[in-house]
């Protein structure tokens, strides 16, 4: 059983890999003129997302939102706090100046992360209605009003996409 458990981890990781990787490609095929290229890479990335969800599903790792919402925002505590804290020390040990820069910015995110999810566990039983101002550039969300300018990277208001 614990070989199929880790089994199943192992292809919800890789499924979930697979599909950011492929929408990568895609923006990249778009970029460089290939619509059709990229129409395969987003299709084939939502198959993967599809094969991962059916892996948590098994895995019996969805629960109730107010349980997902616990959990989501652990998580974005557990990863800002020790695991960007650890790619930051390695990044500054290096000299990797790049590293260094996405790894600080992606530890600021994600503590912005846990902070709307904590939100959200109060706000449950209203139902807040809000749109979502997402950075294209650092991943940064704003809730509410689009900044001018991300606090976290500096970005313009007009690199967000806004999620109603």
């Amino acid at each position: 059983m614990a070989d199929t458990r880790d089994a199943l981890q192992q292809a919800y990781a890789g499924e979930a890999k697979a599909a950011l990787r492929l929408k990568v490609y895609a923006e990249k095929a778009e970029e460089e003129g290939y619509p059709q290229i990229a129409k395969l890479f987003r299709v084939i990335a939502r198959s993967e997302e599809i094969h991962g969800a059916r892996a948590l599903k098994v895995l019996r790792e969805i629960k109730s939102t107010e349980e997902n919402l616990a959990a989501s925002f652990e998580a974005e505590q557990r990863v800002a706090e020790v695991a960007y804290g650890e790619f930051i020390k390695r990044a500054e040990a290096e000299g990797n100046q790049a590293a260094l820069l996405q790894f600080s910015q992606s530890k600021d995110v994600e503590e912005t992360h846990a902070k709307l999810y904590k939100e959200a566990m109060s706000h449950m039983m209203e139902e807040r209605e809000t749109t979502y101002h997402v950075c294209m550039v650092c991943g940064y969300v704003a809730d509410g009003l689009c900044p001018d300018i991300c606090p976290v990277c500096g970005a313009k208001s007009d690199r967000f996409t806004p999620f109603v």
